[in-house]
């Protein structure tokens, strides 16, 4: 099995019929979140506030410089995550077909790398790690 990442993106058009609609949305999304639960694929889900009430902070000059709200030009907002455990990019792609959404907005789907994957030398999970530094 492997944890695959369906990132909802959505445009300032979709995520206001998102809001115009947001109960039958809020509804259909809470009984796509038991299918995936009795699918046993489900690991976890969370939206996003509003963009508006973002910072960014910026690395690319000498000093970190932090702004408010999303980046300016942007197009498309990360708006939430679906988490699952699924055997293949195919099945998560089948399962991303299936979230409730609305016209214009865009679910990506990405890998979330494995624990084998971590160059050497960064064995063990982030917790574990911290922990043996005495940072949690």
């Amino acid at each position: 099995m492997a944890k695959y990442m369906l990132i909802m993106r959505g445009t300032d058009e979709s995520n206001a019929a998102v809001m115009a609609g947001f109960e039958e949305l809020a509804a259909t999304t809470y009984s796509y979140i038991e299918e995936l639960m009795k699918a046993g694929v489900f690991v976890a889900a969370e939206g996003l506030d509003d963009a508006a009430e973002s910072v960014v902070v910026d690395f690319s000059g000498d000093a970190p410089v932090v702004t408010d709200g999303p980046y300016g030009e942007t197009k498309e907002l990360f708006g939430g995550y679906f988490m699952l455990d699924v055997a293949s990019k195919q099945e998560a792609v089948e399962w991303a077909r299936r979230v409730p959404s609305v016209p214009g907005a865009k679910i990506e789907v990405r890998r979330v790398a494995g624990e084998d994957e971590r160059p050497p030398g960064h064995e063990g999970s982030v917790e574990e790690r911290a922990a043996s530094t005495g940072r949690v």
